[in-house]
C-alpha cells in the first residue's frame, strides 16, 4: 500500500455494551477497531452518531479520554445513543440484544467526512451499519471516495440482507470473515463448501477481492492475496473473554500494513499477536500501551505454518 498519511477511518456503530452485573463498556465492532488502531499509533477517525443524551455525552467524553477524535461523531437530537444488552455463554462468548432505530442508524453525509476520506489510507466498515437506509446510503457514498476499503463482515442476525452484503463485497479491497461467516457466505451464494482454498478462490473470483482474511479461533488465521495463502497458528493464552478479539486482530493487521515496506509475515504476526493479547484481558478495549503489547509479542514469538 502506498505510504501516504498513515490514517484510518472506521464507519458505523459506536455504543455502550451493557453486561450483566457490570458497568457499561464502550463498544461496537468498528469502534473497537478504531480504538486499537489508535493504541497502535495510527491516527484514526470514527464516523458515527450518538444521541443528545447522557449516554452520548459520556461516550464522547470516553473517546476524548482515550485521545480518539470525536470530530466526525454526529449528535442526533431525534434518536438515542445505542446500547447492546450483552450476555455471556459458557464459552465466554458474548451474545447481544441489539436495539434498533438508534443514532448510528441515521448517519448523515457531511463535507467533513468526505474531506477526511481524501486524506485517509483505509476505510473500515461492517455489515450492521447498513441495516438502515440512511446510514447505508452514507456508507456507499463514502466507499466511492476511499482508496482502500476493508469489510469486516461481522454478521449479526437478523440485521443484514444478502443483496447488500454482495454489494459491499464488490466495493471491498479486503474482506475479513471468521470460520462461521465464511460458511454462511458460501451458503448465501449457493456454493458447496469443500475446503478453505477453494472457498477463498471462489469469493475472490465472484467479487474481485484482492485480499481475504479468515480468523479461525484456536485454529489460527489465514491470509490470502491473489497469489498465495499464508497460515498462522494461534497463540496459547488464558482467555479472559473473546469480546472484540476479531476487531483487535483486524486492527493489528492494518496497523502493520500501513507501515511502509511491511511484509505479509510481519502484518499477520502483528494481527494474531494483538488478537491474542486482547483475548487474554478483560473487555474489548482494555487499557494498554504499545510497550505493553510489544512485551507480550516478544514473549510469544510466532511464525507462519507454511
Amino acid at each position: 500500500m502506498e505510504d501516504k498519511k498513515n490514517k484510518a477511518v472506521c464507519f458505523g456503530e459506536v455504543l455502550w455494551d451493557i453486561f450483566p452485573g457490570e458497568q457499561k463498556r464502550v463498544g461496537g465492532a468498528p469502534f473497537n477497531v478504531a480504538y486499537h488502531l489508535s493504541r497502535m499509533g495510527v491516527e484514526t477517525h470514527m464516523i458515527s452518531s450518538v444521541g443528545d443524551d447522557q449516554l452520548g455525552h459520556d461516550l464522547l467524553q470516553k473517546m476524548k479520554n482515550w485521545n480518539i477524535s470525536t470530530e466526525h461523531i454526529q449528535i442526533n437530537t431525534e434518536y438515542a445513543t445505542s446500547t447492546f444488552i450483552a450476555s455471556m455463554d459458557e464459552n465466554n462468548d458474548a451474545h447481544y440484544d441489539i436495539v434498533e432505530n438508534v443514532a448510528w442508524d441515521f448517519i448523515d453525509t457531511t463535507n467533513a467526512d468526505e474531506e477526511i476520506l481524501n486524506k485517509t489510507d483505509v476505510l473500515v466498515f461492517g455489515t450492521l451499519a447498513a441495516r438502515n437506509e440512511k446510514s447505508k446510503n452514507t456508507l456507499f457514498h463514502l466507499l466511492e471516495l476511499s482508496s482502500y476499503n476493508v469489510f469486516d463482515i461481522n454478521l449479526r442476525e437478523p440485521y443484514y440482507e444478502i443483496s447488500i452484503i454482495k454489494d459491499l463485497l464488490h466495493k471491498a479491497n479486503l474482506a475479513k470473515f471468521n470460520k462461521a461467516e465464511l460458511r454462511m457466505m458460501l451458503d448465501f451464494l449457493g456454493k458447496t463448501y469443500t475446503n478453505e482454498e477453494d472457498s477463498i478462490h471462489y469469493l475472490q473470483d465472484q467479487f474481485d477481492l484482492q485480499e481475504i482474511i479468515i480468523s479461525k479461533g484456536s485454529k489460527g488465521a489465514l491470509y490470502a492475496d491473489k497469489d498465495d495463502f499464508y497460515l498462522y497458528p494461534t497463540i496459547p493464552v488464558t482467555i479472559k473473554d473473546t469480546v472484540g478479539s476479531g476487531d483487535s486482530f483486524l486492527a493489528g493487521f492494518l496497523s502493520k500494513k500501513l507501515e511502509k515496506g511491511s511484509s505479509v509475515d510481519e502484518t499477520m504476526i502483528q494481527a494474531v499477536s494483538l488478537g491474542a493479547f486482547i483475548t487474554s484481558q478483560e473487555g474489548a478495549c482494555p487499557e494498554y500501551t504499545v510497550e505493553d503489547f510489544n512485551r507480550f509479542k516478544s514473549e510469544y514469538p510466532l511464525s507462519a505454518l507454511k
